[in-house]
Formats: structure tokens, C-alpha cells, sequence
């Protein structure tokens, strides 16, 4: 079997319709713009209306990436949708997506690692398309955390927003890829962490949806000085080093742990992508969303260089290379 290569084909990405500055949660919560700015970089962020699910969301950021990539839902035969906010226990948001979409055939299911799930999902869809697995996949990533944030805790409900990014993914020969691909990934949890960042209910618990719940202190600490070591192996593998890259598009969380993590890596902080100030912080959908912005307006082209990095709650976190 010859070497295969998983191509990016089409981004796209959904926001929900209202926009929430600043100004407005301090109406809301003890807080200001200043506070929020200065220690998240966040001004602003889009908060889902009772429509707008999570499945309805990435529905419109998938068929956005499909139409990018001047495909239709024939051409598809894996959906992967990173997301810790589903619309249901079950069936997965994926099989949602698919339907909506119109696809036929393939398969189609859900993968959770809360912030780190879309480069978990991107990994997941290599290893298929690499393998012989699937031909194209559509990688999604979608969430509504406003639906699980404590809006009395101002120190969590301040920084998340809502909305979906999708890539397509397609199996290319290596050579025909000519150096374009997914070149590298590198994933790790540790599971020791978990009470650090995590949801205080669930089906099997509580029987509750419960809210979210951060350490805030201790999840900006080990972002930034331990998730850098999936940076390095990621480059490592592909025999690249952070000189090489064009763009660095981590995870949308705080603009002090993006920075951060760049300078610990020595990535130029004019290669960073930046949307947290006006998404906030979207778990699995702000990787897909950055990609989608900057590629839309000119910065991330073909040949680029892009790594993709993130953490989540478990801890589990991830990197992937990618020659855009």
C-alpha cells in the first residue's frame, strides 16, 4: 500500500448571532472590561439563543468547509465532531451533523477531550484516512458552553463563548500531496488532574447537567509549563523545528497562556493566531474558528506551515503539525 497523506481541503466555522461584550456581563457579574481584558484578553464573546444548538451550530460550520472545498455530502465518509456540550446524551452530535448534511455513508461519532477534542479529532481522522480507513473526512469541532457555565462564579462565566469550526480532511497519496498533510501528532492526558477543570454532573452521576468548575491558578500553570512538550515531540517527528513555522494557532483560551507557551517554545509572537479576544474561549471549536479566520483573510495559504496545540480538562492535550 503506497503512503497516504491526510490534505486540508475547506475550513469553515458558525457563530451564534448575539454578540456579549464586556460591558454587558459586568451588568450581569462583579466584574469590568479592564479585569476580563487584562487577564484573558477576551472583549467579547457569541452566546447561542435557544436554537442554536451545538449539532445546529457545526451543521452550518460543516456544510461551510464542505462548500470551501467545493464538495458535497456524497464525497464524505467520516464525520468526527469534537464537542463536551452534545445535544443529547445520545445519539452523538456527529450522527446529527450527517444526517443534516445529507450523508449516506461511512461513519460518524463524537469524541470528547473538552479544549484539546479538535486536535484529538484531527489526529483520529489521520489515522483513518492514512490507514485506508475513510477517503475524506469532515473534522468538527462545536460547542454551546454557555449552557454549562455557572453564571454566578464571574471568575469562569466570563470566558466562554459559543461556536463551530470544521475542516474537510482528504486521503492523498504522498507524493501527489506533495508535502502537504498532516505531518505530525503528538497527544497525552493525565488523568490526575481531572478535579482541576471539570463539569460537577453528568447522566451517570448526578443525573444533572451541573456547571463548570476551574482552578484557575493551577490550569495556567501546568498550560504553560508542561503542554509545550507535545509541541516539541510534534516537530520533533516531522524533523521540523519552531523556526520552521509559518503560523502557530493553539487553543483560544487566555492570551497570557498563548504567549506565553509561544515564547517557552521561541515561536514569534507575529505568528501567532489570535481570536480570543473576540470569540472567548470556545473548547473545541476555537482551533477550527482561528483556522477558519485566518484562512479566509489571507494569512494561513498553501504551503504553510501551521501547528495546531491545545489542553483540556483530564488534563489531555495535544499538537498537530500540518502543511497547509
Amino acid at each position: 500500500m503506497k503512503s497516504l497523506r491526510s490534505v486540508v481541503l475547506g475550513t469553515g466555522s458558525s457563530l451564534p448571532a448575539r454578540v456579549v461584550t464586556n460591558a454587558e456581563l459586568t451588568e450581569r457579574v462583579d466584574t469590568s472590561d479592564e479585569w476580563i481584558v487584562q487577564r484573558t484578553g477576551i472583549r467579547q464573546r457569541y452566546l447561542a439563543g435557544p436554537e442554536e444548538t451545538t449539532s445546529v451550530l457545526g451543521t452550518r460550520a460543516a456544510q461551510a468547509a464542505l462548500d470551501d472545498a467545493g464538495l458535497s455530502a456524497d464525497d464524505i465518509d467520516l464525520v468526527i465532531c469534537a464537542t463536551s456540550t452534545p445535544d443529547h446524551t445520545f445519539p452523538s452530535t456527529a450522527t446529527q451533523i450527517q444526517a443534516a448534511l445529507g450523508i449516506r455513508q461511512g461513519a460518524a461519532f463524537d469524541l470528547q477531550a473538552v479544549c484539546a477534542g479538535f486536535v484529538f479529532a484531527v489526529t483520529t481522522a489521520d489515522k483513518f484516512l492514512t490507514t485506508g480507513g475513510a477517503r475524506r473526512a469532515l473534522v468538527i469541532g462545536a460547542e454551546t458552553f454557555s449552557r454549562i457555565v455557572d453564571w454566578e462564579d464571574r471568575t469562569t462565566c466570563v470566558l466562554f463563548g459559543d461556536g463551530a469550526g470544521a475542516i474537510v480532511l482528504e486521503a492523498r497519496e504522498a507524493e501527489a500531496a506533495e508535502g502537504r498533510g498532516v505531518l505530525a501528532s503528538s497527544l497525552r492526558s493525565d488523568g490526575r488532574h481531572r478535579e482541576k477543570l471539570y463539569v460537577d454532573g453528568g447522566p451517570g452521576s448526578t443525573g444533572t447537567t451541573g456547571h463548570l468548575r476551574m482552578e484557575g491558578r493551577e490550569v495556567f500553570r501546568f498550560a504553560v509549563g508542561s503542554v509545550t512538550d507535545v509541541i516539541v515531540d510534534a516537530l520533533e517527528r516531522a524533523g521540523a523545528t519552531a523556526g520552521d513555522l509559518d503560523w502557530f494557532v493553539p487553543h483560544q483560551a487566555n492570551r497570557r497562556i498563548i504567549e506565553a507557551s509561544a515564547d517557552k517554545i521561541g515561536i514569534a509572537r507575529d505568528k501567532i493566531v489570535l481570536t480570543v479576544d473576540r470569540h472567548g474561549n470556545t473548547s473545541a471549536a476555537s482551533i477550527p474558528l482561528a483556522l477558519d479566520v485566518a484562512r479566509r483573510d489571507g494569512r494561513i495559504r498553501e504551503g504553510d506551515l501551521v501547528m495546531i496545540e491545545a489542553i483540556g480538562g483530564g488534563f489531555s492535550w495535544g499538537a498537530a503539525l500540518i502543511r497547509w
